[in-house]
């Protein structure tokens, strides 16, 4: 029978400087275990990790580099009771592709974890990853789903939406664009999508604004270091967004009215998505992809809805997901 991973053990966790992995560590210490942390720069790791020496351990390296990864479950002669695999990137750039940080992160970690005899596997994916994903990031995603569930481990799958929260990315390119000091200056953007009117034939196409389901980052934590203590969760693969169903206009709008450089002067207006992933695709072509905020992929994915039912999470973790309100005023101040 399955048991928890008891208080006090190493759990391993890639990805752990990240903006979902510090606060996963922060987590797992408040919850009694120790960490070793998989980073890339030691020293811009002990800035934005909790210093507790003697419960983190910082190892230094590639996923990829299987000495790295034996070192990461196993250093010390001290085997880790779980890992917790968060490697993920949303853009390729300086060489780190989809396929690398999805697809041959996931492989070592999984052949690292087999090795080293750790059992407890967690892995983060993300929301809507399907066999019918169209974009290199849902395909290599997917890819990396199905190699975990063929691993033979002990393994739980979590697919979050949005996430919000210090220390988030994505609040950092929204501040710019709530107080107009970075592209496009003029409005707040989001990608929007055209859908046919059906209620006549040959009907006009209608722009349509997708809609999103922020989840707060602290939830994300919670659920990912809870899966470690609820034998019931393996074999198990859960979405993870948050209780409210927000257009992307009323979710930058809040944010702009929270973010205190925001302005009200400054609307959102949503920029086709169909258009500007054929943008972001020519410009990939001629060499000047780099010089938009965007690719082609974030462009088709962010005209696609990002919602889901959380009724499993609720059941299987006891977790209560917390709202956009209830969160964001505490650390928009910050961003």
């Amino acid at each position: 029978m399955h048991q928890a991973v008891p208080a006090g053990s190493v759990v391993a966790v890639t990805g752990a400087s990240g903006f979902v992995g510090r606060h996963v560590v922060k987590e797992l210490l408040a919850r009694g275990f120790k960490v070793r942390a998989l980073v890339r720069e030691r020293e811009s790791a002990r800035g934005v990790l909790p210093a507790a020496p003697g419960a983190v351990t910082l190892v230094q390296g590639d996923a990829t580099d299987s000495r790295v990864v034996d070192d990461l479950l196993a250093g010390g002669g001290a085997r880790a009771g779980a890992c917790i695999h968060l490697i993920g990137i949303i853009r390729q750039a300086h060489g780190t592709t989809f396929r690398k940080a999805h697809v041959e992160t996931t492989r070592s970690v999984i052949e690292g974890c087999r090795r080293a005899g750790v059992d407890r596997y967690v892995h983060m994916s993300a929301l809507g990853v399907s066999h019918e994903g169209t974009t290199a990031y849902q395909k290599t995603k997917w890819e990396a789903e199905i190699m975990v569930r063929a691993s033979g481990l002990d393994w739980t799958i979590f697919r979050p939406g949005m996430i919000l929260g210090p220390g988030s990315k994505f609040l950092e390119m929204a501040k710019g664009w709530v107080s107009g000091e970075a592209p496009p200056y003029f409005f707040i953007p989001f990608f929007s999508r055209a859908v046919p009117d059906t209620r006549v034939p040959l009907g006009p196409m209608n722009r349509q604004d997708p809609v999103v389901q922020p989840v707060f980052v602290g939830d994300v934590a919670e659920a990912f270091v809870g899966a470690l203590l609820r034998p019931g969760t393996i074999g198990e693969i859960y979405n993870l967004v948050g209780p409210d169903v927000m257009s992307w206009p009323a979710l930058l709008t809040k944010l702009r009215d929270e973010i205190p450089s925001g302005t009200d002067t400054l609307h959102p207006f949503g920029v086709p998505s169909k258009q500007a992933a054929a943008i972001a695709r020519a410009a990939k072509w001629v060499g000047l992809g780099d010089l938009l905020p965007f690719d082609e992929g974030m462009a088709v994915m962010g005209g696609q809805d990002s919602t889901a039912e959380v009724a499993k999470v609720r059941a299987h973790l006891g977790l209560s997901l917390r709202g956009v309100d209830e969160t964001l005023p505490a650390y928009a101040a910050s961003v």
